[in-house]
């Protein structure tokens, strides 16, 4: 189920396709900007994809749940009450969903970590991605203990609704993932997974293992070069 070409073949063309995409799901309206303005605020990424498609921290395999970059925009720009309905599985219709299992205001609650460094960033790009099916079955906050010791950074909320909007590839049986970047203060873990046919974002406690549930994790985070 490859994503052809490959990222890496044409980061710019990329860049340009995953800005299209939000286009194309209504991000510029959801956040209050024209096309023009909101193609404007993501715009200084575009030569930083270019400059990571030769990183080293960079691959592709979707099969094996592998993205060089993506693009991705905070919730205080649009919401991911928003973002999430606009998602599907790949090949599917139906939309993804945030799980009842959040109660009344607590997925405002559930902010990047200290660690991730995401805390107030608009639009960015997120490298080096991996889906991290190697944690299927892990208890997730063992699975966190190690992705921190090889120096790589949890994925957040917005980051998973990210990767499923641009590869919905990615999000396959079995090999779904966990968001430890993002937390509430308490045991729960954000995660994506398969429900009813659609992604759903729900939670898990981070001492309870699932097969089917892995740790995303990614190499860094990349804002504007200065002056861009």
């Amino acid at each position: 189920m490859s994503h052809t070409p490959s990222p890496l073949s044409d980061a710019g063309a990329e860049f340009d396709r995953q800005v299209r995409n939000l286009v194309t799901r209504d991000y510029p309206a959801l956040s209050g900007l024209d096309a023009e303005k909101f193609e404007a605020l993501v715009a200084p990424l575009r030569a930083e994809a270019v400059a990571l498609a030769a990183a080293p921290d960079t691959s592709y395999d979707l099969d094996a749940g592998r993205i060089p970059f993506l693009l991705v925009v905070a919730r205080d720009v649009v919401p991911i009450e928003e973002t999430m309905p606009r998602t599907t599985l790949h090949g599917g219709r139906l939309p993804g969903f945030v799980d009842r299992s959040f109660e009344p205001g607590a997925l405002e609650r559930f902010v990047a970590t200290e660690e991730t460094e995401a805390g107030g960033l608009s639009a960015y790009l997120l490298y080096g991605v991996e889906r991290g099916e190697e944690f299927c079955g892990a208890v997730p906050e063992t699975a966190m203990a190690a992705i921190a010791g090889r120096g790589r950074t949890l994925l957040t909320i917005e980051e998973g609704v990210a990767l499923i909007t641009h590869f919905p590839e990615a999000l396959v049986k079995n090999k779904c993932f966990s968001l430890g970047g993002s937390r509430c203060g308490d045991r729960r873990v954000p995660a994506i997974w398969i429900s009813k046919k659609a992604p759903k974002l729900g939670w898990c406690w981070a001492g309870n293992p699932h097969t089917w549930l892995g740790m995303a994790s990614a190499a860094g985070r990349r804002t504007p070069a200065a002056g861009a």
